[in-house]
């Protein structure tokens, strides 16, 4: 198969957002990226400079669109704004999460946690695999024998690669591989996804206290 025939389409997760409140704010508008998000972003301009990049699409949020900035102006390529890459739908959303002073001391809202499957708490781990891959299907064509930037978040670039690797959705979030302004790379052989990388370009600017606390909005 020749080199025209393989495409690899990056998911790219925002840095870091300035989230004081430490609520989760899933798709809530006006939360933007932190100074030390701004310069995760620049790490993803300088990891992707020199690459072979031919197509860029970003989540309509504002903290994926800050990501994408540096990286567009880098490699001069204009943003599709694609509302499929969007971040989960999740019912916690504006609440802060967690047993002590958090949604969790709160009976009423246990019914939510009864199936980690689906999840029962937001949107299925099937819906959002679904749009996703459609997502990465139209980027992978557009820069088809080049490679694409998508700019997304963490469960769904997490859903994706558990749906390209055939691994079952049910998991630990506190285990995912996808840190702040990570990418995970995933190689198509004409239609077929044949590998998956990944690599953290801004791993040495993320302190050890973002690394092992999980926020669900991210």
């Amino acid at each position: 198969m020749s080199s025209s025939d393989r495409t690899t389409v990056h998911l790219m997760r925002h840095g870091e957002v300035h989230n004081p409140s430490g609520v989760l704010y899933g798709r809530l508008p006006d939360y933007h990226l932190s100074d030390l998000g701004r310069q995760m972003a620049e790490r993803g301009a300088e990891y992707f400079q020199g690459e072979d990049i031919t197509h860029l699409v970003a989540s309509p949020l504002e903290r994926a669109q800050e990501t994408m900035e540096p990286i567009a102006k880098t490699l001069g390529l204009q943003v599709t704004t694609d509302p499929r890459v969007i971040e989960a739908g999740n019912r916690f959303e504006g609440k802060t999460f967690g047993v002590g002073d958090g949604s969790l001391r709160h009976p009423t809202v246990w019914w939510m946690l009864r199936d980690p499957r689906k999840p029962s708490w937001g949107e299925p781990y099937t819906q959002i695999a679904a749009r996703m891959l459609e997502a990465m299907a139209d980027a992978r064509d557009a820069a088809r024998g080049h490679e694409a930037v998508i700019v997304s978040h963490q469960l769904p670039i997490w859903v994706s690669r558990l749906t390209v690797e055939r691994r079952r959705y049910l998991h630990d979030p506190r285990k995912r591989q996808c840190s702040l302004a990570s990418v995970t790379s995933v190689t198509y052989e004409g239609d077929v996804p044949v590998a998956v990388a990944y690599n953290e370009p801004a791993g040495d600017l993320i302190p050890a206290k973002l690394r092992k606390k999980f926020v669900g909005g991210a």
